[in-house]
C-alpha cells in the first residue's frame, strides 16, 4: 500500500480537515440536483420529502454536481507498454520476461440509475452499469495471457442503496454491489467464478443544507484485490464556487461551479476489480486490476437535462497480476506479475440527468 497511500494521503487530509461549522450563506442558495452516478456514489437519488412534523435530512448538499440517471461514455488510455514475468508456453521450463506495447486499451461504459422508492423515511435507489476494456496487445501470440486479454475485460454490475434519514441531522447509508468481471463475450461464456461482491456501511451527520458527513466500513475491491476498511464520506459546499466531493478512499473531488450549468472538478479516483479470465495453459486465472487516476473533469448542460461530461487525466497502475484464486492469500505468488506503463487516458460522454 505503500504507493497508493502516497496519492491519497492528500485527500484524506482534505477530507479530514475541513469537519467544521458549514457558513451562513448555504440558507440562502438554490436546491441543486445531486452528484453523479457511480459505484459507492450515494447521493445518486431522488428526493426525501420532509414533513414539518418530522424533519429529515436529505440525502444532498447544496451546488452538487448532476445526478446520471442514463449515462453513454467511451474511455480511452493512449498506447503503454505492458512487461509480464510468467510462463510463454506449457513446454517452457521456468518464468520469462516479456514486454509489449499494449496498442488500444478502450470501451463503452455505460450506466442506469434510478429510485425506486423515495419519501421522507426512506430512499431505494438501483443501478446497472457495463463497462467494456477493448484491448489489443502487439505480438499477443508470445504469452497465453496476452492472447487472453485481448478477449477484453468487461464488468457487469449491479447496485442497490438505501439512504434512511434517522432525524433532521443523522442519516445510514446502505449500499450492495454485484459485479461480473471477466472476458465474456455472450452468456454461454458466463461463470459465477466471475462474480464479485461489495458493500458499504456508513453513519452519518448533516449540520447544514451545504455540508453532511459520516464515518464507515466498506468491503472492496477497487484496488484489485478484496479489502475492508474504514471509509469517509464528506460532501461540502462552502460558498456558490467551491466545493468538496469525496468518499474517501474511493474518490476525492475539488469541485468550482460556473454558475447552474458548468463545473470544473479536480481529484482523483480509484477503480479496479477481480476478473476471471477462464483456463489459461489448463489453469484458472484471475487478474486483480486496480487504477488510480487524477484527473480533471468539466460538466456541461447541453439542453434541458442533458449534459455532457469531459474528463482526462493519468492513470496510474497500481496493481495488474495474474493469479490461481480470487482472493489468494500471502503466500500465493502470481501466475504472472506484470508491469504496466502508466499513459493519459480520456472519458467523454453524454448524459441524462435528474431535474
Amino acid at each position: 500500500m505503500q504507493h497508493l497511500s502516497r496519492f491519497l494521503l492528500p485527500g484524506a487530509l482534505l477530507a479530514l480537515s475541513t469537519v467544521l461549522a458549514a457558513p451562513a450563506w448555504a440558507q440562502d442558495l438554490p436546491t441543486a440536483p445531486a452528484d453523479s452516478l457511480g459505484l459507492d456514489d450515494f447521493s445518486s437519488f431522488g428526493n426525501a420529502d420532509a414533513t414539518a412534523n418530522r424533519p429529515y435530512a436529505s440525502q444532498k448538499v447544496l451546488l452538487q454536481s448532476p445526478t446520471k440517471l442514463i449515462s453513454v461514455g467511451y474511455e480511452a488510455q493512449l498506447p503503454f507498454d505492458l512487461t509480464s514475468i510468467g510462463p510463454l508456453t506449457n513446454t517452457t521450463g521456468g518464468p520469462q520476461k516479456v514486454t509489449e506495447q499494449v496498442d488500444r486499451f478502450a470501451g463503452l461504459r455505460l450506466g442506469f440509475n434510478a429510485p425506486v422508492i423515495s419519501n421522507s423515511s426512506l430512499i431505494l435507489n438501483l443501478g446497472l452499469t457495463y463497462w467494456n476494456t477493448g484491448v489489443r496487445v502487439a505480438n499477443a501470440e508470445r504469452i497465453p495471457l496476452f492472447r487472453r486479454l485481448e478477449d477484453g475485460l468487461r464488468s457487469t454490475g449491479f447496485n442497490a442503496t438505501v439512504f434512511r434519514p434517522l432525524n433532521d441531522k443523522n442519516f445510514l447509508l446502505v449500499q450492495g454491489n454485484v459485479d461480473l468481471n471477466g472476458t465474456y463475450r455472450n452468456f454461454d461464456a458466463i461463470s459465477t467464478k466471475a462474480l464479485t461482491y461489495s458493500g458499504t456501511a456508513i453513519y452519518g451527520w448533516k449540520p447544514s443544507e451545504s455540508y453532511m458527513w459520516g464515518l464507515g466500513l466498506t468491503r472492496t475491491y477497487r484496488a484489485g484485490q478484496l479489502l475492508h476498511i474504514p471509509v469517509v464520506y464528506y460532501f461540502r459546499t462552502f460558498n456558490p464556487k467551491w466545493g468538496v466531493e469525496a468518499i474517501f478512499p474511493a474518490r476525492v473531488n475539488v469541485r468550482r461551479s460556473f454558475g447552474a450549468n458548468s463545473l470544473l472538478m479536480l481529484g482523483y479516483e480509484l477503480e479496479g476489480n477481480a476478473y476471471y479470465l477462464g483456463p489459461v495453459n489448463g489453469q484458472d486465472v484471475y487478474l486483480r486490476r486496480g487504477e488510480l487516476k487524477p484527473r480533471i473533469t468539466y460538466e456541461r448542460q447541453l439542453a434541458g437535462f442533458v449534459w455532457l461530461s469531459a474528463q482526462a487525466g493519468f492513470r496510474y497502475n497500481y496493481r495488474f497480476d495474474a493469479f490461481s484464486k480470487q482472493n489468494p492469500s500471502g503466500d500465493n505468488d502470481p501466475l504472472y506479475e506484470n508491469e504496466l506503463g502508466n499513459p493519459l487516458y480520456f472519458n467523454l460522454s453524454l448524459n441524462l440527468v435528474s431535474p
